[in-house]
């Protein structure tokens, strides 16, 4: 027979009397005695009168708790045990005495409880007297909106006189299990929490200066929440605070985001991303990330941090971590592990009417973390199981049990020291439940720690951990891709699968909120695309074991031997990292119009320009002086380049055409009419030249210049034709010329195929022109520039905008090693952006007016910048 909730209330409340008795009773009063919705006034000097046969028989010494639903009595001796009465259970609640005596009673239907106050209650200056006036739960909550309304009325006392008060409003303390209201307010130096009832202190108090992080939080799968970190990298916060008013919770938002100097208000998942692919970010803390920004609260148990399941072997005594059969499948739940039990759950799906689920069972749900955290946290899960343990051969005895539960077990999918010695019971078998039992290869805890986290971080899971992501951030996590990959759970676990706020009957609502934080929830989605695998190091780790006879092994360097290459590498490094140190040199003024395109010479010793005023220039580094100009038509010129031996400078047109001229011979070699618009961008490599125009085209020709043949002319083949629905900006190619991006003016960014000559993905990602692209030297992202103002890094495979960077003004050109961007602003300024960091290092005051070029060598010491002032300017790396 299904009870009502008003029954399983009644049965909590009971079970909980039980609960005080014994082993919870050595916590004494805790807001985890309360129920759901449930909250704790204020507390008085109270005495229990225990009577037999109409005698007083003995008077026991405590305080009283004052609830909205209920009253505690809570001994000063702990041998007693604490005392509940629930409201709703009182027959009557009264004087007890003659003459007006300040004594009173409470009448529950399991018998009559004397109370003696040492003094009469009241609330303020309202005169509210309790509890003999609260007959029923409506009245105790009137009583709790009243205490709210003198709450308000007092102000908190701030740190200091000279404290500007910003906003203040009702809101509850979240910690686990419990919400505790009270009254918030923001100072310009302070954050201030007072809880109603001044427990577990009358104020809390964050200064401002020492917030680091601060989230939006959905609690209950609404909008209202707000966690406050002071650490760095912690899951651990400072404060989390629930609001009844999301606009509240946004203006509190606000005011602590601008005042903080290092916090990005607006720091999304895929900022992390980039950080997490190029390795300064670790596995750990990459999730531990993600789990903030999809609303996962160690204060929130329905929705904890989550992480994955990584081993799959627990019962070696060696963990092999350079062997793939250690690890679990990343790309599959854990429900689908099984291939047995897989088959009877999509039996059961199929069969199940709309709105249809596989797992009834989440994840991750408040009893799957307690069941993890019993011999830590035990009052949490007494609270949650109506003051009893789980049964023994339930609990959390061993490691490997766990593992094969989860993936055996008909409704187990969740993704270690006994140190209070709590006696948890017996199990079957007569032993007693203690320490975790651990896996044969670990010899202590903290060394099964330290090698859980060794797995975590190990290339496996670094390869795969992208597939998991998906399956819980990511867009394998609802849809059709869910259903695909064996990923549906429950509705009421999704955020929007119920609205709360449309329930008016509060018994309804209530037991609807019990069921979503008793069910679990899942993430928030973070991302609605394929997740980016990492970048993983080439040469294997020294911890890893790596033997003789591998033939995929890398040859190992000797101590002390390095390639040129490594030395190259390590200089392009040294000379990113100072690039803030930048320095110019020299300037000349050599053209009549913007400069639009920058080449120089293998040796540095000539510069070519092309310019707006039609002309092709060639400078002379080391005697300063300009030697030639060369003019093909009558249009500006829109880019130029040096083909390899330096004998040829290619150069584009605005009259649709592209332009070979010859240094030794000096004059045209060549001219190439492919396209009906202006040339915007030329690229080369290995004797093919890749033009984009504004005819909405980028061509790919297949030919060897003339002058690298017998022959007088040059015939041009074109090899491919690149279709976009919009002028073609610019174009860069990746460095073995198996990629190319174009970038139009309507903001869209695209990513080509150039083995097959088909686009791999349209990313529209800024609201006006592209003005400029490129790879990372690595290849696996792509960096645009627009009139936006914004820099944008695409993932190469898999599309994903992976970080969004914003300035004031348009950024015209720019280069860039991957982590580190010097651009060209509208304004004339070079901008140093740190990538990773997500902030700009740097503003070096540059040309008059915009830089509209801009070009390294290859040791990235020396740097040319062209601008709107017809200038040329030299820089230096100052170190």
């Amino acid at each position: 027979m299904e009870i009502t909730s008003r029954q399983r209330d009644r049965q909590r409340e009971r079970r909980k009397q039980v609960l005080f008795c014994s082993a919870f009773s050595k916590f004494r009063f805790s807001l985890l005695l309360l129920n759901l919705e449930e909250y704790y006034f204020e507390q008085h000097t109270a005495n229990h009168i225990q009577n037999k046969g109409g005698q007083y028989e003995r008077k026991i010494r405590g305080s009283l708790k004052i609830c909205s639903k209920s009253v505690i009595f809570e001994p000063d001796v702990i041998s007693q045990p604490i005392i509940k009465i629930p409201l709703r259970d009182c027959i009557k609640i009264g004087k007890h005495g003659e003459n007006g005596s300040n004594r009173h009673f409470a009448k529950a239907k399991s018998g009559e409880i004397s109370l003696i106050f040492s003094q009469v209650y009241f609330i303020k200056e309202h005169n509210i007297v309790a509890p003999y006036k609260i007959e029923r739960v409506s009245k105790a909550f009137h009583l709790f909106l009243a205490i709210c309304v003198v709450i308000l009325s007092n102000k908190i006392l701030f740190q200091s006189v000279s404290e500007k008060l910003h906003m203040e409003c009702k809101a509850e303390m979240v910690t686990p299990l419990v919400t505790n209201p009270g009254h918030v307010c923001i100072t310009d130096t302070n954050l201030y929490f007072q809880p109603l009832n001044g427990y577990p202190k009358p104020v809390v108090q964050i200064t401002l200066q020492d917030v680091r992080r601060i989230y939006k939080r959905r609690h209950g799968l609404m909008p209202l929440g707000l966690e406050v970190f002071c650490t760095e990298d912690d899951l651990c916060s400072d404060i989390y605070l629930k609001f009844y008013e999301p606009q509240d919770r946004d203006d509190l938002y606000f005011y602590i985001a601008t005042y903080l100097e290092h916090h990005v208000a607006e720091r999304t998942a895929e900022s992390y991303t980039l950080q997490w692919q190029r390795g300064h970010l670790s596995n750990y803390q990459y999730l531990l990330h993600l789990n903030n920004l999809a609303d996962r609260s160690c204060n929130d148990l329905s929705q904890y941090p989550v992480f994955p399941w990584i081993i799959n072997d627990y019962c070696s005594t060696e963990l092999d971590l350079s062997n793939p059969g250690t690890f679990r499948d990343l790309s599959r739940p854990v429900g689908a592990l099984n291939k047995e039990r897989l088959e009877r759950l999509l039996t059961r799906y199929q069969e199940m009417p709309e709105p249809k689920f596989m797992y009834g069972s989440h994840y991750s749900s408040p009893g799957y973390v307690l069941f993890y955290l019993v011999r830590i946290a035990p009052e949490y899960m007494l609270c949650l199981q109506n003051g009893r343990f789980d049964n023994a051969d339930r609990m959390f005895n061993s490691i490997a049990e766990t593992w094969k539960n989860c993936l055996d077990g008909a409704t187990d999918f969740k993704e270690v020291v006994n140190s209070l010695k709590l006696d948890l019971g017996k199990r079957q078998g007569g032993q007693m439940v203690d320490d975790v039992e651990l896996p044969p290869w670990a010899r202590s805890p903290e060394d099964f720690l330290q090698k859980s986290k060794d797995a975590l971080e190990s290339n496996y899971v670094s390869e795969h951990l992208h597939e998991w992501i998906d399956l819980i951030f990511g867009y394998k996590q609802k849809g059709s891709d869910a259903v695909e990959a064996h990923n549906v759970f429950h509705p009421l676990t999704y955020e929007g699968g119920v609205d709360l706020n449309s329930i008016e009957d509060p018994d309804e609502k209530v037991a609807m909120l019990t069921q979503i934080l008793e069910f679990g929830q899942t993430p928030k989605q973070l991302f609605v695309t394929p997740h980016p695998r990492r970048i993983t190091p080439k040469l294997k780790t020294v911890t890893q074991a790596c033997s003789p006879d591998d033939p995929t092994a890398d040859s190992p360097v000797s101590p002390g031997e390095e390639s040129f290459e490594d030395l190259t590498e390590e200089s392009k490094s040294l000379a990113w990292n100072n690039i803030t140190k930048l320095q110019l040199q020299e300037q000349y003024k050599i053209h009549k119009e913007a400069v639009t395109g920058i080449a120089v010479s293998c040796n540095g010793s000539s510069v070519f320009t092309t310019s707006q005023d039609s002309t092709l220039k060639m400078f002379s580094k080391e005697s300063k002086m300009l030697q030639r100009s060369i003019s093909f038509s009558n249009m500006a010129l829109s880019s130029c380049l040096l083909l390899p031996g330096d004998a040829t400078v290619i150069s584009s047109s605005w009259d649709n055409n592209v332009y070979f001229y010859s240094i030794a011979f000096a004059r045209r070699q060549d001219t190439l009419m492919g396209h009906d618009d202006a040339v915007s961008k030329i690229c080369w490599h290995d004797n093919r030249l890749y033009s984009a125009s504004w005819d909405s085209t980028v061509k790919v020709w297949s030919g060897v210049p003339a002058e690298m043949t017998c022959t007088r002319r040059q015939q041009f083949d074109m090899l491919a034709e690149l279709e976009h629905d919009v002028s073609v900006n610019t174009i860069s190619l990746n460095a073995a010329s198996t990629l190319l991006v174009s970038g139009t003016k309507e903001g869209t960014v695209n990513i080509w195929d150039l083995t097959t000559a088909t686009i791999l993905h349209q990313i529209p990602c800024h609201s006006g022109t592209v003005c400029d692209t490129a790879f990372s030297p690595d290849s696996r992202h792509v960096l645009s520039t627009g009139e936006d103002g914004c820099l944008n890094v695409i993932d190469v495979q898999t599309g994903m905008l992976i970080s969004s960077l914003t300035s004031d003004e348009t950024q015209r050109c720019f280069i860039w090693d991957g982590n580190s961007v010097l651009s060209g602003s509208q304004s004339g300024e070079l901008l140093v952006w740190d990538l990773l960091g997500g902030k700009i290092s740097e503003r070096i005051q540059g040309h008059a007016g915009a830089v509209t070029c801009i070009w390294m060598n290859e040791q990235c010491s020396s740097i040319i910048t062209g601008g709107e002032d017809r200038q040329i300017m030299f820089w230096k790396l100052q170190y």
